[in-house]
């Protein structure tokens, strides 16, 4: 054989052995893909699963007027749709993280080539995943601490994941969903968290540069957060700027423009159960949601998760009215209210509390231990095992912390036990607003402010109503037709006989007009405590207690005739509800919190209508609309005019209850029903005089400025206009005053504006 023969067997036998090598190599990635498609080395996303991806997406509750309250959430992540991104943001997403995303199939070749020639060289460019690779890594993640075998099987999983989705899914609903399940940091997922969380505003409002600082921040949500790392966030955005130019997105000299934009921190909050609005009504529907959620179940038979299936829960809060509840709220009490108690207790040892001389040391230290075992503190001190001496020398260490003011959350210095006596000082409220025909609660205050005081006075609080309570008495006088607002009764002193044989004399706390004949509607607006006296006697406790329970009022209420002046503890919530009876012609309508609840595709899931029962005739109702307008007009809630210039038609009741440590307003108008409560965490925190305690002053000017807002704003277009008469004729006579001006004794003295106190 000769040696060219020779030459030419050993080309052939090396082109066999290569095309076997070859061949080899390509049965064994064929071999090795067919695995990994037929879940040889490991589990890989079924069909359903790619169709019906699983995240954990937040439950959103939104106003009526379509705002966003806030989210219950493990994931602070809500969906969006592509047609909801805006420009701006999709720009700066392909510049920087997948320029070739509408070219390629889930698979980059050309980016994988520049990283095997990045890994030889030693100079790396960039990555090679694509968003859709991302996407499959986000929706199907790898797992902790995967050794290297594992690493490489699960990465070439993600290849097959990625053009399984490419072949399910349109390039905007990839691009949609990549950017709905990446994480931003601060406690947001997904670009619509994110938008929120930075910015405040929904992702289809982003501009250039805000569009750029999210896409930069999806690469190292931490290392380049804004917040943290203000200066390394700001280089991130430019180069996504630079890049979005070199692209084609923008052109130069708008990158030139828009680098030089400083980034703005100053709408970012962290959307949690402490931020944003009507932080207590959140906190109180989520109560609520959990129970809904256990008695209602999903295609497969789980019950709805609040925090993982992204519910979507419509309200009836309108959400400019619950703006200005709050700062109804915050004005009273911050600017007017809370600095007269400072100023009324200065000086005072053992102030704010009220005792007398003998029991003051003792009570104090009752009220003060009692709120040290209620204490987070005190929990995890006896939980970690200290000792009471341990918990006691605990309360009495001075430590940094941050504490509630009406001027801004203070940073400070002091024993946790001198931070208990310091928040004794601080008056609570909460408002209530229902529109009158619906039953819709429009405006929920719980409280000052949730970071600081979590416990809730509108719903969860009983305190004693005082004279809020006397319109269920004056109603059943109204009702039995034997009564009417000009009816006359003597002004003296009444005495009901107990069970005992012991007699009941209530006092009043003015001496105007004793020993005349007063009409209804004058002792209803000057509260006048002899004529309700006159009135349980005429008609029984039980009788008042089943015209409440026929109102909605559910409390414990003993059957003794004091509480003809409001001696039962009853929650603000009952008490609107109730008094939203006389606006709705006699109709009790149980507050309605929810309209619709909507799942994570908006499929609606359930539906409310309001409970609603006849309590009393529309005549009745009206009758009381009228002596409760008498109030306004020339009693306890006169200060409505002259002050703060109400001049529409109003209906209300004050109420102060026993040493001022309750101050009512109920306020009906023709839209709305409203009610106010203000007092201390404890009872025996107070004003010491009435004038100042008492409920026109203390909770009546939160109504006023509520409304006042209310009324200012356009868009709310709540009327002014007065009460719809019954069809029924009513022929009885509602201008009482004629007949009390003409019959007022010389000397006597008008209307003071105070109310009595029992």
């Amino acid at each position: 054989m000769t040696a060219t023969n020779k030459g030419n067997n050993s080309v052939k036998k090396f082109l066999i052995r290569l095309w076997m090598v070859y061949i080899a190599l390509l049965a064994a990635v064929v071999i090795f893909f067919y695995g990994i498609a037929y879940e040889w080395f490991g589990p890989m996303p079924s069909f359903e699963e790619l169709e019906n991806p699983t995240t954990n997406l937040a439950s959103e509750i939104y106003s009526a007027d379509g705002v966003l309250l806030g989210t219950y959430y493990i994931e602070n992540r809500s969906n969006v749709h592509f047609q909801e991104l805006s420009p701006n943001m999709v720009s700066a997403l392909l510049a920087i993280e997948d320029i070739r995303f509408t070219e390629h199939t889930g698979i980059d070749r050309k980016a994988l080539v520049r990283v095997a020639w990045g890994v030889v060289t030693g100079n790396k460019k960039g990555g090679g995943s694509t968003l859709t690779q991302q996407l499959a890594k986000n929706l199907f993640p790898r797992g902790q601490n995967l050794s290297t075998p594992k690493l490489v099987i699960r990465k070439f999983q993600e290849w097959v994941t990625a053009t399984k989705l490419e072949r399910n899914y349109s390039k905007e609903e990839i691009m949609a969903m990549y950017l709905n399940t990446v994480a931003f940091g601060s406690h947001s997922f997904g670009i619509k968290s994110a938008s929120l969380t930075f910015f405040n505003k929904s992702p289809d409002s982003l501009l250039i540069e805000e569009a750029a600082l999210m896409a930069g921040v999806v690469n190292a949500p931490t290392w380049y957060s804004p917040v943290r790392n203000p200066e390394r966030a700001l280089q991130r955005r430019n180069l996504v700027i630079s890049k979005m130019a070199e692209y084609g997105f923008i052109t130069p000299s708008v990158a030139d423009s828009v680098k030089r934009i400083p980034i703005d921190m100053s709408n970012y909050g962290i959307m949690d159960h402490n931020a944003g609005q009507a932080n207590y009504f959140r906190e109180f529907l989520r109560a609520q949601m959990h129970s809904w959620c256990a008695t209602h179940f999903k295609a497969d038979g789980t019950p709805y998760d609040l925090y993982k299936d992204g519910l979507k829960i419509y309200t009836t809060i309108n959400s400019r009215m619950q703006q200005h509840a709050e700062q109804a709220v915050r004005e009273h009490l911050g600017l007017d209210l809370q600095p007269a108690f400072h100023k009324h207790w200065k000086g005072y040892p053992n102030a704010p509390f009220v005792f007398p001389p003998q029991d003051m040391r003792t009570e104090v230290d009752k009220i003060i231990q009692q709120a040290i075992r209620r204490s987070d503190r005190y929990r995890l001190l006896k939980t970690s095992g200290a000792t009471a001496d341990e918990i006691n020398q605990s309360f009495r260490t001075p430590v940094r912390m941050r504490v509630f003011s009406w001027n801004g959350p203070r940073d400070t210095v002091m024993t946790p036990i001198d931070s208990i006596r310091y928040y004794k000082h601080y008056l609570m409220s909460s408002l209530l607003s229902i529109e009158s025909h619906t039953g819709f609660v429009r405006a929920y205050v719980g409280g000052n402010d949730y970071t600081f005081f979590k416990y809730d006075h509108a719903t969860q609080a009983r305190r004693q109503v005082g004279s809020t309570f006397k319109p269920f008495l004056y109603t059943l006088a109204m009702q039995e037709g034997e009564y009417s607002p000009c009816y006359k009764v003597p002004n003296i002193k009444y005495s009901v006989q107990l069970w005992d044989g012991t007699f009941w004399e209530p006092r009043n706390s003015s001496d105007e007009r004793i020993g005349e004949e007063v009409t209804l509607k004058w002792a209803l607006a000057n509260s006048n405590n002899w004529i309700s006296a006159y009135l349980i006697k005429r008609f029984s406790p039980e009788s008042v207690i089943q015209m409440a329970r026929k109102m909605g009022v559910t409390a414990p209420i003993d059957p003794v005739p004091a509480i003809a002046l409001g001696t039962p503890d009853i929650s603000l919530y009952e008490m609107v509800g109730a008094m939203n009876t006389y606006a709705n012609k006699g109709v009790y309508v149980k507050p309605v919190f929810v309209t619709r609840i909507e799942d994570k595709n908006g499929n609606v899931i359930d539906r409310y209508v309001p409970e609603k029962n006849e309590a009393m005739d529309e005549t009745t109702a009206f009758k009381m609309i009228q002596l409760m307008k008498g109030v306004v007009e020339s009693g306890t809630g006169i200060r409505l005019r002259f002050k703060y210039q109400l001049n529409n038609p109003i209906a209300g009741k004050t109420g102060t209850t026993q040493n001022q440590s309750d101050g009512w307003f109920m306020g009906i108008t023709p839209d709305l029903t409203t009610g106010v409560w203000v007092g201390a965490e404890d009872r025996s925190v107070h004003f010491r005089t009435i004038s100042l305690g008492q409920g026109a002053n203390m909770a009546l000017p939160i109504w006023a400025l509520y409304m006042q807002k209310v009324y200012n704003d356009p868009a709310l277009n709540v009327s002014q206009g007065d009460f719809e008469k019954p069809l029924a004729d009513v022929s009885i006579e509602f201008d009482c005053d004629k007949y009390d001006k003409n019959q007022r004794k010389p000397g006597t003295t008008r209307n003071t504006g105070l109310e009595d106190d029992f």
